[in-house]
């Protein structure tokens, strides 16, 4: 993978919170990870509850500890700072500028309707949201009320350490996978979320998720072809074979099976919220292949 040095970013994209947020109720739908704070299962539920009826009354949180927030990404994310993509969040800026164009062009295609771009918030730790309040240990994660992707970048690190995942392509695959969800959100497919099976091998929950990470294959398909801010230069300069691996093995890092055999247990499909490893990776793998969001249809799939 290699990022234009040339490309102009878009930084009214992203927000970096740093220690502040706003507030609200409800919670969004995260990347799993066994925190022992409710386990998945009601993550899972809270998170279908907020997806049709606008929240489920968790306390809100100002996180005014008197941190502040994050830094000024217009100067530090400047095509005039050579050493910019060392920056882990000028490089996240530039994966969410490519996704967005990506949505861009193709979501009138899917949808007859034109795209309604969302921002993407750094945090660190903790962050109150249109959903409620949450921290670093749901991981990345969409709020439907608000319509806006969260992520402590530090999730990087501990996909990492925790679940071998340590390939460069893993950060954009996360970020297209929540952008998915905002898909969902605006085409109103998590509406079918919750009339269904709430938890299960073929729950509602799960069927979101792999479309999500279908939708993620079909941005890296074309992700060579998004365009900068000025509409001129590329945002990457080459997406390779090796990359598209590395996005593989981070689905298949993250699987419910893999997660729960990680976390010392045995595995238990009932508490399945994501899908297993193998379902993860043959969903990016069927966006990726064929490019093409409409093949993304799980909840029309005979076999998941």
């Amino acid at each position: 993978m290699e990022l234009n040095d040339r490309a102009e970013l878009d930084t009214s994209q992203v927000n970096d919170l740093g220690r502040s947020g706003g507030s609200g109720r409800g919670m969004g739908i995260p990347i799993p990870l066994p925190t022992g704070r409710g386990g998945l299962v009601s993550l899972v539920i809270a998170v279908l509850v907020a997806l049709v009826g606008g929240g489920i009354g968790l306390n809100a949180a100002t996180n005014d500890d008197g941190a502040g927030g994050g830094e000024d990404l217009g100067q530090t994310c400047s095509r005039d700072n050579p050493d910019r993509f060392e920056n882990v969040k000028c490089r996240n800026l530039l994966y969410v500028n490519s996704i967005q164009d990506y949505w861009e062009q193709e979501y009138p295609e899917l949808s007859g309707r034109q795209y309604e771009p969302t921002d993407t918030n750094y945090f660190s730790q903790a962050v109150s949201t249109g959903c409620g309040s949450a921290d670093s240990g749901v991981g990345p994660f969409y709020c439907p009320a608000d319509k806006q992707v969260y992520i402590d970048l530090s999730f990087y690190d501990e996909l990492a350490s925790r679940f071998g995942a340590d390939g460069e392509f893993a950060a954009p695959y996360v970020l297209a996978h929540e952008y998915g969800h905002h898909i969902q959100n605006l085409l109103g497919t998590n509406e079918r979320a919750g009339q269904g099976q709430q938890t299960g091998p073929e729950s509602a929950s799960v069927r979101l998720e792999l479309q999500a990470d279908c939708y993620a294959g079909a941005w890296a398909k074309h992700a060579t072809e998004s365009r900068d801010a000025s509409g001129q230069e590329a945002l990457f300069t080459s997406i390779t074979d090796s990359d598209i691996k590395e996005a593989v093995q981070t689905a298949e890092a993250i699987g419910d099976d893999t997660i729960q055999s990680r976390s010392g247990g045995g595995i238990n499909p009932d508490q399945f919220t994501h899908g297993t490893s193998e379902q993860r990776q043959r969903w990016f793998r069927q966006g990726y292949d064929g490019g093409d969001p409409r093949a993304c249809d799980t909840f029309g799939a005979s076999r998941l």
